[in-house]
């Protein structure tokens, strides 16, 4: 059969830009060798915010007596949870299969393999088309330190899924992923060590940012390590030995848990594929693309995890539109990777856009910073949630905004506006200007920018 555009990949990226060209007027279809929706919907973003929520939820209950609601015998039961979170994903998989549906696009079941001639084979059938976008996604990165059974030692698939909670457990790697399942686990009950080789958590925020983190977390009584390496894990019945190395002291000591779980990043999903019979350049798991996201073979192009850029759902998507805006119109504006928003869903939460403090001025700029913290906030101390912060990192010359580093409640709501006004080239001092409604978490925005002036009123 030939189509206009075929997209190999239904995840956040593929799935747009299968509804994006059928929109346009291109007969569309999509390949999906799984679930729709891809790993965001169905055992990464979504899932995991769902059982992010019930650990909220029974957190709450937990201290409800602080807000004057008596909640005696309160109980986290995981196995509640796990099916909550995956009646969530069943729900967005069948969201996405109606929006394909209500679009016209076509769904192939199947295991695609690209061939030469703008041609996809999917187990055995053959189909064509003027366009081809892969859109594969990644998965879970093993390492040989950590070799992953599935019951002892796990990736994110198995700790969403979880039957039986662990008493303790040792996550290895403190990006988004690794801290959210930390933070989820340790607030159920389970005893969490959080390892991270790098020198401090969450290794691509702000350092202050990190270390509010790691206060957080220790607060909950996390076992906190950075700059430590699991150098090996051994298991004794139901028991993991995990060997980890202080790489500043050059010490090992040896960590016993029940669980360990494996948080090091992902590898992307292209073995396989027929890169190479198409002639398609590819390297260190990544295809090359141009700015509209062409390989170099034309009439191929890919977009998401599997090209350079922030492995983001968010990213995928707007690369997707950019891609499709380009194979219809021959051009279309470019992604900006500057100004990518990053989110962790933890309690405190913690979202950012732009340079850190560090990297501002290592880059050459003269810098204002202002900070509000939220303990100074009335919304914050009336919701009981005052840990974090807001900081923003100011250009002194020109005023415009080059970070922005939020850590605290709900913060991953508040990132839009500083987003929208890097994009726009909003200064401060006009984004200040604006009347942020009181009271709310969002004030903390103008005040911290108030601040880089020396003009806060509040904090």
């Amino acid at each position: 059969m030939k189509y206009d555009l075929i997209v190999i990949g239904s995840g956040p990226g593929g799935y747009v830009a299968a509804v994006r060209g059928a929109q346009k007027g291109l007969k569309t279809a999509v390949v999906e060798r799984e679930n729709l929706g891809g790993i965001c919907l169905n055992w990464g973003c979504i899932p995991t915010k769902a059982l992010l929520k019930s650990a909220q939820a029974f957190n709450y209950a937990r201290h409800a007596a602080a807000y004057g609601v008596k909640c005696d015998a309160v109980e986290a039961d995981l196995n509640a949870m796990v099916d909550r979170s995956r009646g969530v994903s069943a729900t967005m998989n069948k969201g996405v299969e109606f929006l394909l549906k209500k679009n016209n696009v076509d769904v192939i079941q199947g295991i695609a393999t690209l061939l030469p001639g703008r041609k996809v084979a999917v187990d055995g059938a053959e189909y064509e088309a003027d366009h081809i976008i892969v859109a594969t996604g990644a998965r879970s990165r093993v390492m040989p330190s950590m070799p992953q059974d599935g019951r002892r030692i796990i990736g994110y698939r198995e700790a969403m899924t979880l039957r039986q909670q662990p008493k303790s457990m040792l996550v290895c790697g403190s990006g988004a992923i690794g801290s959210e399942f930390a933070y989820f686990y340790q607030s159920i009950g389970t005893q969490v060590t959080l390892v991270e080789f790098m020198p401090q958590i969450l290794p691509n925020e702000d350092e202050e940012v990190a270390a509010q983190m790691s206060r957080s977390f220790r607060k909950m009584g996390m076992k906190v390590m950075p700059s430590a390496s699991v150098e090996k894990v051994d298991i004794e019945g139901d028991t993991c030995h995990v060997t980890v190395k202080d790489l500043k002291k050059n010490t090992e000591t040896v960590v016993d848990v029940d669980i360990v779980l494996s948080a090091v990043g992902v590898v992307t999903n292209l073995e396989g594929l027929g890169l190479d019979e198409c002639g398609i350049k590819h390297e260190k798991g990544k295809i090359e693309v141009d700015d509209c996201y062409r390989t170099s073979v034309p009439g191929y192009y890919a977009i998401g995890d599997v090209v350079h850029g922030p492995a983001l759902a968010h990213v995928a998507s707007k690369e997707a539109i950019c891609c499709v805006d380009a194979i219809v119109h021959g051009t279309a504006p470019k992604v900006n990777y500057q100004n990518v928003p990053g989110c962790t869903y933890t309690t405190p939460e913690v979202a950012s856009v732009g340079l850190t403090e560090k990297k501002a001025v290592e880059a050459g700029h003269e810098v204002k910073v202002g900070k509000f913290f939220f303990k100074a906030s009335g919304k914050a101390t009336a919701a009981g949630n005052t840990d974090g912060f807001v900081k923003v990192v100011v250009d002194a010359k020109t005023d415009l905004i080059l970070g922005a580093h939020l850590c605290g409640d709900n913060v991953t709501e508040m990132i839009s506006e500083l987003v929208a006004a890097r994009e726009q080239g909003i200064t401060a001092r006009q984004l200040a200007a604006a009347i942020h409604p009181h009271p709310t978490m969002s004030e903390a925005v103008m005040e911290a920018l108030e601040a880089a002036h020396g003009e806060a009123v509040h904090g």
